[in-house]
Formats: C-alpha cells, sequence, structure tokens
C-alpha cells in the first residue's frame, strides 16, 4: 500500500481522519507506524496529500492535509474479454495501477459461460480490485468499468462511436501488422481471451473501426498483454 486511500465517511472532523479494518492493520503492521509519523494519504476521487498519525487509541487517527493532484489518467480504454475469475483481480489491479481511464469487460465465444457467474464479478469485489490499484499506483480516481455480457450489440451499436477520435487497436496473435509505439493521443485497446478471438469476432471488431495489430510470435497472459501494450502505446 503506497497511498492510503480515504473516503468521506473516514473523516470525523475537517483535516482528520480515522481508519479502522484493512487499512489500519496495513498500516501498523506493514508501515510500524507509530504516532507522529506521517503517510502518503488521498481521498477516493479527490486530492493526495500527507496524514500524520495523531493517535492509536480507538482505531488510527490521522491529522491530513490534500493539497496535491492525483497523477492524470492516461487516455486508454481498454475493452478486455472476460478473463478467467482468478485472472480477473490481478487484471483489473494491474490495469488500474497503469492509469487506465475505462475498462469494459465484454463477453466472446473463448469466454465460458461460468465466468460471467463468478463472485469476482460482484460490485464489491470489482470495486476492491481497483482500490488495490489506486493504492499501489497512488492515484485516487477510479476507472470507469462496464460489463457487457453479449460482444455483438456492443461492437455494433456502442464502440463505433467509442472509438472515434482515437486509435483503435485489435491485439491479436498472428495478425500481420505490428502494434504502434508511442500512439500520441487517445486508445481504445481490444484484447482477447485466453486462445483469441474467433475469427468472426475479429471482422466484427474490425468493422467497428478496430485495426487488428500483433505484439510479437509470443503469446501472453492476459496480465502481461494489458502492461506489454500499455508500456508500447504510452
Amino acid at each position: 500500500m503506497n497511498l492510503v486511500l480515504l473516503r468521506e465517511e473516514d473523516f470525523t472532523a475537517p483535516g482528520r481522519a480515522r481508519l479502522t479494518g484493512r487499512r489500519q492493520r496495513h498500516v501498523l503492521e506493514v508501515h510500524r507506524a507509530e504516532v507522529g509519523d506521517e503517510l502518503v494519504v488521498g481521498l477516493l476521487g479527490g486530492s493526495v496529500g500527507r496524514g500524520r498519525v495523531t493517535s492509536l487509541e480507538d482505531g488510527l487517527h490521522l491529522e491530513v492535509v490534500l493539497d496535491q493532484p492525483p497523477p492524470p489518467k492516461l487516455p486508454l480504454t481498454l475493452v478486455l474479454a472476460l478473463p478467467r475469475p482468478k485472472v480477473l483481480n490481478r487484471t483489473l489491479a494491474a490495469a488500474t495501477s497503469l492509469g487506465v481511464a475505462s475498462i469494459y469487460l465484454v463477453n466472446a465465444w473463448k469466454v465460458e459461460k461460468s465466468y460471467w457467474k463468478s463472485p469476482r464479478l460482484s460490485e464489491e469485489n470489482l470495486l476492491e480490485q481497483r482500490i488495490l490499484g489506486l493504492e499501489q499506483a497512488r492515484d485516487t480516481v477510479l476507472p470507469a468499468l462496464h460489463l457487457r455480457r453479449l460482444l455483438r450489440p456492443f461492437a455494433e451499436e456502442e464502440l463505433a462511436g467509442i472509438v472515434q477520435g482515437t486509435t483503435a487497436l485489435l491485439a491479436h496473435p498472428g495478425v500481420p501488422g505490428p502494434c504502434p509505439r508511442d500512439a500520441g493521443g487517445p486508445v481504445v485497446l481490444v484484447i482477447g481471451p485466453e486462445g483469441g478471438f474467433i475469427p468472426a469476432e475479429v471482422e466484427l471488431l474490425s468493422r467497428s473501426g478496430c485495426r487488428p495489430v500483433n505484439l510479437g510470435e509470443r503469446i501472453l497472459r492476459v496480465e502481461t498483454a494489458v502492461a506489454a501494450l500499455t508500456g508500447r502505446l504510452f
């Protein structure tokens, strides 16, 4: 936890906050904070600053000054075929820490139907994983998250509007065009499931304005592909 993320309900008075639960335990057990120590803190959706520990009785009490903006988001919209449940958490946290502005989780032929019934798609878990990504990156602004269970209506009715004015790329192994470097502007990046999109899906997404590109001969895990492509484009 590189930043202690505060919420409005943590504040007991202007400039004063109280932590309990996971964040309190982390600060005490990992940071080993004592009274008088300062921590990097931020308000969810707001500014970043410093929090000085004033008391460890009945919770962890902080005197807070928030005077810096959070790091800017990347102009990146990630369209991601829903990963396996155990991969979803890592991918969401990683994408958030990289600064992705918006994430769409979509269906595809090779996405198992059972994935959509996983408890990891609960609102609570989806929020928790993005929170972990914010804490890692010292950010406070959540990426927007959208779930789309039907790929064709999404591609035909929404995606064409989303990609307008952007560099729209479909990462797919085996296509001839290499992924560009340093996009220099807004990007929509589509990444398929393990095993890739089927040809009909590649055609569908291409018609919606996404240019198929590859990242070389190696087949990468989803979370690795997200990091590698983001680093290449920005």
